[in-house]
């Protein structure tokens, strides 16, 4: 499913480890992600969470999207900070699931992220084909 994830991989976000449940994933903050007061934009910072998240829920096989998700904003970010985002399914029920993720900048929490899954299918992601391979 990462493999697949142009967003993130726009973004540089790496995937460090993963397995069943937990993913850890690693983003340097860039100048296009900063906003008007001179911190991180927000929606930068959720997004990178989300993916970690989404590794996460991921990780286990069927295909599982966000059903939702909120954010807690603890400590600005700045340019070229390097952050580290650390996802752990809190629980699962059924189709549906809770995972907190954590962001840090070394030992500094910056955010707090909890997301709700749901699994929408048996099987696993696979990547879209890109628009040579379906011209083919």
């Amino acid at each position: 499913m990462f493999a697949a994830d142009a967003a993130s991989a726009a973004l540089g976000i790496e995937l460090v480890e993963h397995g069943p449940g937990t993913a850890v994933c690693r983003m340097r903050v860039t100048r296009a992600m900063v906003n008007g007061h001179g911190i991180a934009h927000g929606g930068y910072l959720f997004l990178f969470a989300d993916t970690a998240f989404a590794c996460a829920c991921n990780s286990r096989g069927p295909v599982t999207v966000a059903a939702g998700a909120d954010i807690d904003f603890v400590a600005p970010v700045h340019e070229d900070d390097v952050l580290v985002a650390t996802a752990e399914e809190r629980t699962s029920f059924g189709r549906s699931g809770i995972y907190d993720v954590t962001l840090r900048r070394g030992d500094e929490v910056v955010a707090e992220f909890r997301g709700r899954s749901r699994a929408v299918g048996g099987g696993t992601v696979r990547p879209r084909p890109t628009a040579h391979e379906e011209s083919r």
